[in-house]
């Protein structure tokens, strides 16, 4: 396996910081040189209320996108907003991120909006292999099958999956983190 070196987080312009995510605090075995990167937009004069949020989301995203990096070889430039209008936080597949409450700017909740980036319940793919409530495609099915025992099934349903959709906070483990990167990847692999 190719273990990639991550870079240090480089500010590119007024108001923009781009971020590189921090070394993994478990040593793990990287699967490929990564890319997911992402960039947060920032007001020029932040408000403290801002500047809370950019911290809080800069960590959630930092960890989150260090363990696609470490884990899969998924590419997506994602643009990340602070949006207090937002209720929680929503991922679109033309690589936005919008994180509204505090209480979901999480390495979970980043984990999972980065998901829906890719294409989980945004594609065109998830359509075809997932619309029906159960995903079809036979590599991400063959990998909950080999966590979770012969009759496990990934279940599909408004734009969302489980086991490992990370649809919740009290749903997050190292564990299940890990697992879902892991499906998420073997999703991309099936034609999502």
């Amino acid at each position: 396996m190719v273990v990639a070196v991550l870079a240090a987080a480089v500010l590119a312009g007024p108001g923009v910081a781009q971020a590189a995510p921090p070394a993994a605090s478990a040593p793990r075995e990287q699967v490929a040189a990564a890319s997911i990167t992402w960039t947060l937009e920032r007001a020029s004069n932040p408000t403290q209320d801002q500047q809370t949020a950019y911290d809080l989301i800069t960590a959630a995203m930092n960890a989150a996108v260090a363990r696609y990096n470490n884990l899969s070889d998924l590419g997506k430039s994602i643009t990340v907003r602070y949006d207090p209008g937002v209720p929680t936080a929503d991922g679109n597949i033309n690589g936005t991120i919008r994180f509204g409450n505090r209480s979901y700017m999480t390495q979970r909740t980043a984990l999972h909006e980065i998901a829906h980036t890719i294409g989980v319940g945004t594609s065109s793919g998830w359509s075809s292999l997932g619309g029906g409530g159960t995903w079809n495609g036979a590599e991400a099915t063959a990998l909950v099958k080999r966590f979770d025992g012969s009759a496990a099934k990934l279940s599909t349903g408004g734009g969302h999956f489980w086991p490992y959709g990370l649809n919740y906070e009290n749903e997050f483990s190292n564990t299940a983190a890990d697992r879902h990167v892991q499906i998420v990847a073997a999703m991309v692999r099936d034609g999502l």
